[in-house]
């Protein structure tokens, strides 16, 4: 079999396209890597809609953390402490067995057990948290001079939320919420190893990679493969963060706008 003919039965194979069967022997490094890319596509899929959707809660639990009613401040406090406090794997499980407890309930619940939606949630709402936390400090750390000139010209509410507030957080925050990005990318791969079941062995990029580790006793290639493919994602997802940086900073002179500066986190 050559290697446009293993791209063609796999390279969609995570999504249940092409080889129902994976390669059982004579593993080639063509089959590997299309099979781990063909699973990056769930990784892709979760961090893209985790963090689309998160960053609007992370907005809110922000706004909620700094209020001045002490029902959102407690509310939005203790979501985030609970979700950063608490190791993504845990949340994974205790949210997977919750989930078949629901499902037991009613049938509508089903999809929830399900990792492209119930994992999709857990990944949803720890993004959020963590977000939230670096906007609630970016929010602080508005100067008060803007938002003074902002109440010099009559904005207020909404308008002033609008135009200063926010702008102005999303700026300072940009660089270590590129960085929170960045970790939730790396953090899909938990999802098949974590109670959500890959159906039919439909699962992401390290499912696939630990299956060739698995199966050849050698894991110093597929593992190096997956660590090319985040490699890629991540200088992907730093300059797409890189031109909204850019976007952000466009009113301030070139020496001070603000570089991005990758830097990983190495605990959570």
């Amino acid at each position: 079999m050559s290697c446009w003919e293993t791209i063609a039965d796999y390279g969609l194979r995570s999504l249940g396209i092409g080889q129902r069967l994976l390669p059982r022997e004579d593993f080639t490094l063509c089959q590997q890597v299309t099979l781990i890319g063909s699973g990056m596509i769930w990784n892709i899929y979760f961090g893209v809609l985790a963090l689309l959707s998160g960053f609007f809660l992370a907005t809110a639990a922000a706004l909620g953390k700094a209020s001045n009613v002490w029902a959102i401040r407690k509310t939005a406090e203790w979501f985030i402490f609970v979700f950063r406090g608490s190791p993504l794997f845990i949340q994974f499980f205790f949210a997977y067995f919750l989930f078949l407890s629901l499902k037991s309930v009613s049938p509508i619940f089903d999809p929830f057990s399900a990792a492209w939606l119930g994992a999709l949630i857990v990944l949803f709402l720890n993004t959020a948290a963590y977000s939230g936390e670096i906007f609630y400090g970016a929010l602080l750390s508005i100067p008060k001079g803007d938002l003074e000139a902002a109440d010099a010209y009559g904005l207020t509410g909404w308008a002033k939320f609008r135009r200063i507030t926010w702008p102005t957080m999303l700026r300072l925050a940009w660089p270590a919420y590129t960085n929170e990005a960045i970790f939730l990318f790396h953090a899909t791969t938990l999802v098949y190893f974590s109670g959500f079941p890959a159906w039919q062995q439909r699962g992401d990029a390290l499912y696939y990679a630990n299956y060739f580790a698995d199966k050849t006793f050698n894991p110093f290639v597929p593992y190096p493969i997956l660590a090319g493919f985040f490699i890629l994602l991540t200088l992907v997802v730093v300059g797409l963060f890189g031109l909204a940086n850019k976007r952000l900073n466009r009113h301030l002179p070139t020496e001070r706008r603000g570089k991005m500066r990758l830097r990983m986190n190495l605990i959570r």
